[in-house]
């Protein structure tokens, strides 16, 4: 039998608690969409973490992690998520990267700033981490993928 939580919206409507209690129970557990703006807190066994790039599953061995290609991957806060996991005694979980993952760059992140100044008393009131700029670039087919990593003439063209 397949459980699956979809949410509906971009964000706060408690699917997030949803997962974590299902998690446990779960051979799979997929981040499929959003940025590092969004997460939520656990508290479990290992203690307390916040997670904003990972699915809940990390906390399970025998659960299989997947980031999918609708997730805005900030590659420094994924590393620091990861490392604030195993600092805290979690051991490490078994994640999926989609190759058709989107990075969110740098430069992403200074756009939203920039853009938000540019607004000034009409800003829209950006959390400033580059998710809007990612999700421009994403459908406008401009962004880098994790499979391009891999590629280092198609990775130069893509920048």
């Amino acid at each position: 039998m397949v459980k699956a939580i979809v949410g509906a919206n971009w964000g706060d409507e408690g699917k997030g608690k949803i997962t974590d209690m299902l998690a446990e129970q779960s051979d799979v557990v997929i981040r499929f969409q959003g940025g590092a703006n969004a997460g939520h807190t656990i508290i479990c066994d290992y203690g307390k973490f916040a997670l904003h790039q990972l699915p809940s599953g990390v906390f399970y061995p025998h659960t299989t992690n997947i980031i999918g290609n609708g997730v805005a991957l900030d590659v420094p806060k994924f590393a620091e998520e990861m490392k604030h996991l195993t600092d805290g005694g979690v051991p490490a979980p078994h994640i999926i990267v989609s190759e058709r993952t989107q990075l969110l760059m740098p430069y992403h992140v200074l756009q939203d700033a920039y853009e938000e100044e540019r607004l000034g008393g009409h800003a829209f009131g950006s959390t400033k981490s580059g998710t809007a700029p990612f999700y421009g670039d994403k459908y406008l087919k401009i962004g880098v993928q994790v499979c391009q990593l891999y590629d280092e003439d198609m990775l130069r063209t893509r920048l």
